[in-house]
């Protein structure tokens, strides 16, 4: 379902639109990797694995969810785990978080295949914001 916000009387925007990604910390990412894949069958690559699917909305536009093992050790995120949310229009986005007091943690930083920037949680928790070129 996707999340909207009154931005003016007329105006609405979409915020998340679904979970782009789901990466957690392991001891041996490589080895669970091929875990995963003998085992459940996910078709992995150097990444993990992306999942493919299709919007609700345009059921012509397909879109991705990432699955990826860290190691233990990683800096990328604090906690066990961090979720991606994919979102629209991320600059007009952060702008609208940093208006309402949500703590944006870096700069958002442009791929071949979209748009990032980390926020935090009301507990704390990195969030990645993900605005993807599918």
């Amino acid at each position: 379902s996707i999340t909207t916000n009154n931005l003016s009387d007329n105006t609405k925007m979409k915020k998340v639109t679904g979970i782009g990604g789901v990466f957690f910390k392991c001891k041996d990412p490589k080895k669970v990797t091929e875990w995963y894949q003998k085992h459940l069958g996910l078709n992995t690559n150097p990444y993990g694995a992306t999942f493919d699917w299709y919007e609700g909305a345009d059921s012509t536009k397909k879109a991705q969810t990432q699955w990826t093992p860290f190691k233990q050790d990683s800096k990328y995120f604090d906690k066990d785990f961090m979720i991606n949310y994919r979102v629209e229009n991320l600059e007009a986005l952060v702008e609208e978080l940093k208006k309402e007091g949500v703590t944006i943690v870096d700069k958002i930083e442009t791929f071949d295949y979209g748009k990032f920037v980390h926020i935090l949680d009301s507990e704390g928790n990195k969030i990645q914001l993900w605005e993807p070129v599918d």
